[in-house]
C-alpha cells in the first residue's frame, strides 16, 4: 500500500494492488519526517479492467492516475483498490508521495481506541474498521461485546468501544439521534444496561412502556447475560408514583398545572392568589370550588338571602364563607377560576395526586434504575416535578459543601429519556423545558447528567442540544436533522452523506472525550423489549387462538346441520365468550373447514352437514 497523488496536511489517497480497503479502517503512513501519522478511510474504491479509471473516475482526479503510473500500476489492466485516508491529527505539511502504508499493531493505536477498561466503562460495542485488531488485543477486551447482525448475535471482531463514563464530569451529557427503525432504542438499552452495570443513580422517562430488563434477550449465550432483577425498578405515575400535593410550592403547582394544559397571565395570577403554603389538594380544590360556586351566585345574591332569611344553619355558614371568598379573591376572572378547576380535575383523575415520589427517592439513593411509565403529556407534568426536586436536593447538598456546611446527602445521578423533543422543545415553552435547560447548562457542576434520545434534532432545544459533548447518531434521512447534526458534531461531508444509509445499530459516535468521530456497533443488548414481537405475527398467533378458543366451544355439537343449527347455536354460545348469530355461525364453521379443523359434506335435506375429523 502506498500513498498516491497530490497530498495535503489532511487527507491523502492510498493505493493497492492486493488488498480492498475497509471503511473506518485505521491505517499507519510510514512518513518518518511527519513521525508516522495514523489516518482513517473515509471513503473507498475498485477498480479494474472493466471499470477503468478514465471512464469513472469518482473521487480520483488526474494526479493520482499519473501517480499511480509513475509506480508500475498498469491502470488498464490491474485492479486497483483506492482509499480515501483522513488524517487523525492534521500534519504541520503535506504527506510525501509514494510513502508506504502500513496496519498498525493495537499497541500503536491503543491510547486512541481505549479510554477506559471494561470493568469501569460502559462497553457499548465495537469500533468498526477494527477487525484486524481482535487477535492482538489484550484478554480483557476480547469477548465482552456479542454482536447481533442479520437476525444473529455473533462474536466480537473487534476493539470493543468503552465509554469512559467518568469523563462526564469533564464533558456531560449524551444525545441519541436517528430515525424510526434505526436502532436508536437499541442503544439507549444497552447504554441504560452498562449503567445498572455499574450501579449509576438513573431516572428514566418510558413514554413507550419499553424500558423493562427482566427478559434475557432471545438466544443470548449464558455467559454474557446478566440479571437486572434487583438493579431497577418500574412505577407507572397514578398508580405506584405521584405528587404529594402538600410538598408543592406555588411555582411548582402552577408549571403541573400549565402541563396539563397552558395557564393564561390571568390563570397563573389566580393560582399564585390562591394557592397557600402547605395546601392540600383538598384544602386547595375546596378553596376554589366556594370561589367559583360564590362567583356563580353573586354578592348581590348572597347579601339579599342572607338578609331576608333565605338560608339556614349550614347553608348560611357556607354563604357567609363565600362572601369572605369574595372579599379576598372577587377580583379573580371566573373563567380563570374554571380553568384552574378543570386542569386540576385533569390531573386529579389520573391519579398524579394520589401518589409522592418517595419510592423514586429511594430508588436513586439506592443507587438503581428508576423507569417511570405513563403517556407523553403525563411524563412531561411529572418529570417537571420529579427532576425539579431531586436536582433541587443534589444541588443544595453540593452547595452546602461548596459553603463547608453539613447538608443531607443526595447522590449524583443521571436523566434519561426517549422523544426528548417533546420535553426541551425548541420555539415553545414546554414543561420540563426548564429544568432540563438548567440541567444541560448547570448539571456538570452538581453531578446531574441527560441521556437525550430523539428523532428530530432539529426539534430539540438548541441550548440543549449545543450542551450535548457526546452524540450517537443513528441513521437519518431528513435532510434538515442532518444539517442540524453537522452543525452540532464533527462529522465529516463524507460520513454525513452515508447517514441514510447506515445499518440499523451502526451509528457514529462523535465524542469530545475521544477527540473525534468513531463508527461503532452497537453491541447486542442483555435484554429484550417486551415489544419485540412482530405485529404481523401476533395477527396470526392471535388468530390462532380464537379459532381454538371456537373448534373447542363447537366440538361437542358436532354434527351440525340444517335442521339443528339453531339448538346448537344456544349450546355453543353458553360454552363461548361471544354470542353468535346464525350467519356468523356458518361463517365460522366454514373458515374451520378451511383451516382443516373440522370437515364438511352436502346433505341430502340441502346445506352442509359440519362434522369432527376422524
Amino acid at each position: 500500500m502506498q500513498v498516491v497523488g497530490l497530498t495535503t496536511q489532511q487527507e491523502v489517497y492510498v493505493a493497492s494492488k492486493d488488498r480492498k480497503f475497509r471503511i473506518n479502517e485505521m491505517l499507519k503512513i510510514v512518513d518518518e519526517s511527519l513521525n508516522i501519522p495514523l489516518g482513517e478511510v473515509v471513503e473507498t474504491q475498485a477498480y479494474n479492467r472493466y471499470i477503468p479509471l478514465s471512464i469513472d473516475k469518482g473521487f480520483v482526479d488526474k494526479g493520482v492516475i499519473d501517480s499511480l503510473q509513475s509506480i508500475g500500476y498498469n491502470i488498464s489492466e490491474d485492479e486497483i483498490n483506492i482509499a480515501k485516508v483522513r488524517l487523525l491529527e492534521e500534519a504541520p505539511y503535506p504527506i510525501k508521495t509514494g510513502s508506504d502504508v502500513l496496519i498498525p499493531h493495537f499497541s500503536e493505536v491503543k491510547d486512541l481506541l481505549v479510554k477506559e477498561g471494561p470493568e469501569e466503562g460502559l462497553v457499548l460495542g465495537v469500533i468498526r474498521g477494527t477487525e484486524e485488531m481482535t487477535a492482538e488485543m489484550d484478554e480483557e477486551l476480547k469477548d465482552i461485546a456479542p454482536l447481533y447482525e442479520n437476525g444473529n448475535i455473533t462474536p466480537q471482531n473487534g476493539v470493543p468501544f468503552n465509554f469512559k463514563v467518568k469523563a462526564m464530569h469533564q464533558y456531560p451529557h449524551i444525545g441519541i439521534i436517528g430515525g424510526s427503525g434505526s436502532g436508536k432504542s437499541f442503544g439507549m438499552r444497552v447504554i441504560l444496561e452498562e449503567l445498572m452495570k455499574l450501579r449509576v443513580p438513573t431516572i428514566v422517562f418510558d413514554p413507550h412502556f419499553e424500558m423493562d430488563f427482566s427478559d434475557s434477550f432471545t438466544d443470548l449465550d449464558e455467559k454474557y447475560t446478566t440479571d437486572f432483577a434487583k438493579a431497577f425498578e418500574t412505577f407507572q405515575i397514578g398508580q405506584e408514583v405521584g405528587v404529594n400535593f402538600s410538598d408543592l410550592s406555588t411555582k411548582d403547582l402552577s408549571d403541573l398545572l400549565t402541563a396539563a394544559s397552558h395557564l393564561t397571565d390571568s390563570m397563573i395570577n389566580a393560582v399564585q392568589s390562591l394557592h397557600q403554603k402547605k395546601d392540600s389538594l383538598l384544602t386547595f380544590k375546596g378553596r376554589l370550588e366556594d370561589l367559583q360556586r360564590a362567583q356563580e351566585l353573586g354578592r348581590n345574591r348572597i347579601d339579599r338571602d342572607l338578609k331576608n332569611g333565605a338560608v339556614q344553619g349550614e347553608t348560611k355558614e357556607e354563604y357567609h364563607k363565600y362572601l369572605e371568598l369574595l372579599d379576598a379573591y372577587g377580583n379573580l376572572p371566573a373563567s380563570s377560576v374554571s380553568g384552574i378547576i378543570w386542569r386540576l380535575a385533569r390531573l386529579e383523575r389520573e391519579g398524579l395526586f394520589s401518589n409522592s415520589i418517595d419510592k423514586v427517592e429511594l430508588g436513586i439513593k439506592d443507587r438503581k434504575l428508576v423507569v417511570i411509565q405513563g403517556p407523553i403529556w403525563l411524563l412531561q407534568v411529572f418529570a417537571t416535578y420529579v427532576l425539579g426536586t431531586l436536582y433541587r436536593k443534589r444541588r443544595d447538598y453540593k452547595d452546602a459543601q461548596y459553603r463547608q456546611q453539613e447538608g443531607e446527602y443526595f447522590p449524583p445521578f443521571v436523566v434519561a429519556t426517549d422523544e426528548a423533543h417533546n420535553f426541551a422543545p425548541k420555539g415553545y415553552d414546554a414543561p420540563a423545558n426548564k429544568v432540563i435547560k438548567e440541567i444541560a447548562q448547570e448539571g456538570r457542576k452538581y453531578g446531574t447528567f441527560l441521556i437525550l434520545a430523539t428523532q428530530r434534532p432539529t426539534l430539540l432545544d438548541e441550548t440543549v442540544t449545543a450542551q450535548l459533548n457526546t452524540k450517537f447518531v443513528f441513521r437519518t434521512v431528513r435532510a434538515t436533522d442532518i444539517e442540524t447534526i453537522k452543525q452540532e458534531t464533527d462529522l465529516t461531508s463524507d460520513e454525513a452523506k452515508r447517514l441514510p444509509y447506515l445499518r440499523s445499530g451502526d451509528t457514529f459516535v462523535s465524542s469530545a472525550i475521544f477527540g473525534r468521530t468513531l463508527a461503532v456497533r452497537i453491541r447486542c443488548s442483555k435484554t429484550e423489549s417486551p415489544h419485540t414481537e412482530n405485529p404481523f405475527e401476533e395477527l396470526n398467533k392471535q388468530s390462532e387462538v380464537e379459532d381454538q378458543r371456537l373448534y373447542d366451544a363447537i366440538l361437542y355439537s358436532l354434527p351440525i346441520n340444517n335442521t339443528n343449527i339453531l339448538s346448537k347455536l344456544e349450546e355453543i354460545n353458553e360454552r363461548s365468550d361471544s354470542i353468535l348469530d346464525r350467519n356468523t355461525l356458518e361463517s365460522k364453521l366454514d373458515h374451520l373447514v378451511d383451516k382443516g379443523k373440522i370437515g364438511a359434506k352436502d346433505s341430502i335435506l340441502g346445506g352442509k352437514v359440519y362434522e369432527e375429523i376422524n
